[in-house]
């Protein structure tokens, strides 16, 4: 298989995502973040990382870290919860529990999450007026105590709840409406989501029913999907958006064939347009890869002033890892994923020579490429259906 003339593996964080080839740094994207961020290290444990630098976040598997990182791009996201650490503060009201603080690791690696006990009433803690239009999905981190039973739930009106099974990593059960989600951070935590569209009134974390205990640490809600943790103190936080753009030039690519290639899962499948690809610096002329407005839609547009190929693959699940290939030469064009043709076309010119100077994971504006990437490459040649074939088996 030729040599890319583009090629980055993530493997160092810094102020930008630094590429392997070309070797003299041309292809090295422009990073920003204002402010600080979380991510999962190597050691499996949630970090901080300072305002600009960029994220390495490594995956974990039955909670432990199993494969290489990925570099992490996310939205603006707000945690609208304050003290996301500390439920013995009076900002959150005690609704029937005893809190003792720090009494255990948490996923931080640090002494510094909390038990909390039911004793009567609500056995929980609670903030008034915090589910909203806006605010539906709620995260905590849970570890079993006395009980195996952890809730997040509404409790204005009508008790409307997520249950999770500590012991077993499992959503045990949901109110209707609602959506459970959890995942295993290891050390016995996991990190438990409730989501619901219809939600106004007083959130809530806690157990259901006197004498039953659970750890918690890190409490989060927030709009829209889950995104990773952001700790508070005394005010909400936000977390500003991420950008990775103009690698490389003209000198790097090949207008006239080549491969597009990355192996990348996006956040969650919500039904926004994300874009990542070759241009000119302008939407006139591109090659892009990316997810569409419809569900668990991958597409590939090659476009020089028109569009001149447009293929799709529908997949099972965008938010799992991907191999994606698109192949572009005149009167030839394929979409590969995850070692198999998926989509081609066979009519259709492509770019001036030098015309493709950049490589983004924002390709016509508003768009951007909020992702978990691992590799992305570029060849300067149309490679062989073999050649696609091995580059994208999973």
């Amino acid at each position: 298989m030729a040599k890319p003339t583009l090629a980055l593996i993530p493997a160092t964080q810094g102020s930008k995502f630094y590429s392997v080839l070309p070797s003299n740094g041309v292809g090295d994207f422009d990073f920003t973040r204002s402010g600080s961020a979380t991510r999962i290290n190597k050691d499996g444990l949630i970090e901080t990382v300072s305002n600009g630098v960029s994220r390495l976040n490594y995956p974990l598997v039955d909670g432990v870290v199993n494969g290489c990182p990925s570099h992490l791009l996310e939205p603006t996201k707000q945690n609208v919860l304050q003290r996301s650490e500390e439920f013995d503060n009076a900002y959150w009201i005690n609704n029937g529990v005893t809190i003792n603080a720090n009494q255990t690791i948490s996923p931080s690696g640090q002494l510094n999450a909390d038990l909390l006990t039911g004793v009567s009433g609500g056995f929980g803690v609670v903030r008034f007026s915090t589910w909203s239009a806006t605010n539906k999905v709620a995260s905590c981190f849970a570890k079993k105590g006395s009980t195996n039973l952890f809730k997040i739930a509404n409790v204005s009106s009508s008790n409307r709840y997520v249950l999770f099974d500590l012991s077993n990593g499992t959503v045990s059960e949901e109110s209707v409406g609602w959506t459970g989600f959890i995942e295993n951070y290891g050390n016995g935590w996991y990190r438990c989501t409730a989501i619901s569209n219809n939600e106004t009134g007083t959130f809530s974390l806690g157990v259901t029913a006197a004498s039953e205990s659970v750890y918690m640490w890190g409490a989060q809600l927030e709009s829209g999907y889950k995104t990773s943790y952001i700790p508070t103190t005394t005010a909400a936080v936000t977390r500003s958006a991420e950008t990775a753009t103009d690698s490389a030039d003209a000198a790097t690519f090949n207008s006239l064939e080549g491969v597009l290639y990355i192996e990348t899962s996006a956040l969650s499948n919500d039904l926004s347009e994300r874009r990542f690809g070759l241009s000119d610096g302008t939407s006139s002329n591109v090659i892009r890869v990316g997810y569409t407005s419809v569900s668990n839609i991958i597409i590939a547009v090659v476009y020089n002033g028109s569009n001149q190929a447009v293929m799709t693959y529908t997949s099972s699940d965008i938010t799992q890892n991907s191999k994606i290939a698109v192949k572009y030469k005149e009167n030839d064009f394929a979409l590969w994923v995850d070692g198999v043709e998926r989509s081609t076309d066979t009519s259709g010119s492509v770019f001036s020579e030098n015309t493709l100077n950049s490589l983004d994971f924002n390709i016509g504006g508003g768009s951007h490429f909020y992702s978990k990437t691992k590799d992305i490459r570029v060849y300067n040649t149309a490679l062989t259906d073999q050649e696609l074939q091995t580059l994208t088996t999973i």
